[in-house]
């Protein structure tokens, strides 16, 4: 199952070998931007949403698969797809 919480770079704690992680940042010119981040399965429904922190950073625990990662910020909707595999933390930078 899908769940989500607010994160970052650091793995520290996080048992990487046994789990699916999607995480990164959202940036504006280089800038971290505060707004939220959703994440869509494969089908584009709606999975799950999580703020991103004040350095613009976010994180997902996922089922292995390919997803869609929707940035919402003031002005701009911007979509990028990852893959998900166990056992690494799929890094994603998003500019908007």
């Amino acid at each position: 199952m899908c769940g989500a919480k607010a994160g970052g770079p650091d793995l520290a704690g996080i048992d990487v070998a046994s789990e699916t992680i999607i995480q990164g940042s959202v940036t504006r010119d280089g800038e971290p931007v505060s707004g939220y981040v959703r994440l869509l399965d494969g089908g584009g429904e709606f999975t799950a949403e999580v703020p991103t922190s004040a350095t613009g950073q976010f994180r997902f625990f996922a089922a292995p698969g390919t997803w869609t990662l929707r940035a919402l910020v003031p002005g701009a909707t911007v979509d990028r797809t990852v893959v998900a595999q166990k056992g690494t933390a799929a890094e994603v930078a998003i500019a908007v």
